[in-house]
């Protein structure tokens, strides 16, 4: 869809770059090979296509094949490029230590993310040591529209940006679509009145979580940082009672270490 749109729109579009990439964007944390039938079904691409993607790629070391699977895994070019964008976020560095405070004071898990299309993507994390938390690592990929970190996104967002990001979240399920704008729309209020949103078994029935944008400037695109956890042992009350003003206080922390306030 993304590909259609933007070759449509753009005459120095590359389709040929934006098929492979998505054919690296396939590679989601947790799964580890996949082949080039999965692969094209999760592009949406023939399978003709995905097979000179994959061979080239492998050429490349962007994808290593797995003989003994008939599969693909990301290769070190592939790190190489994550490592350097990773080491470029100094956030991620002035974030950590206030991150480990919030998370030891919530027993929960505090993330940073940025955006990735329709997803948002975990590049820093911290956990209590005493926490039951969330099996979600750095790479990790989460909802946008349904989650707090995604929402704190959209809040941030510009208005041209958001109106895309939920366009395409209505194409891919518009019966689900009013029930993912009213959150959405409750989000921007959330943030105007109490400085962050929420989503309580939205994305996951047995899910807590609450969020803040975060503007790290220096060009880069808005982030948001989380606290959330299995809903039994983060309720909402302590959450918003307890954990928000921690997380406001530490966006703003952030944002001042970072020059932007």
């Amino acid at each position: 869809m993304d590909e259609k749109s933007a070759g449509k729109e753009d005459r120095h579009f590359v389709t040929a770059l934006a098929r492979g990439l998505s054919v690296l964007s396939c590679f989601s944390s947790g799964e580890k090979m996949l082949g080039n039938q999965e692969i094209a079904k999760r592009c949406t691409l023939p399978k003709s296509t995905v097979s000179r993607l994959t061979y080239t790629l492998t050429k490349l070391g962007y994808l290593v094949f797995v003989e003994e699977t008939g599969k693909y895994r990301l290769g070190t070019s592939t790190l190489a490029l994550g490592s350097a964008m990773l080491a470029r976020l100094d956030v991620r560095d002035l974030a950590r230590p206030l991150m480990q405070e919030l998370a030891d004071f919530s027993k929960a898990m505090v993330s940073l993310g940025s955006r990735d299309r329709l997803s948002m993507i975990y590049v820093g994390n911290a956990r209590s040591s005493s926490a039951l938390t969330l099996s979600l690592d750095i790479g990790s990929r989460i909802p946008i529209a349904t989650t707090a970190m995604g929402r704190a996104y959209l809040v941030a967002a510009s208005e041209r940006e958001r109106e895309d990001i939920t366009e395409r979240v209505k194409e891919l399920d518009e019966v689900a679509w009013p029930s993912i704008r009213d959150g959405i729309d409750r989000a921007r209020r959330e943030y105007a009145e109490i400085g962050c949103v929420t989503s309580f078994g939205e994305w996951q029935s047995d899910v807590n979580a609450i969020a803040v944008p975060l503007r790290p400037g220096g060009g880069l695109p808005p982030m948001a940082i989380n606290c959330g956890g299995p809903a039994f042992t983060l309720s909402k009350e302590f959450l918003l009672e307890d954990v928000r003003p921690r997380l406001v206080e530490l966006v703003r922390k952030l944002e001042a270490s970072l020059g932007i306030r």
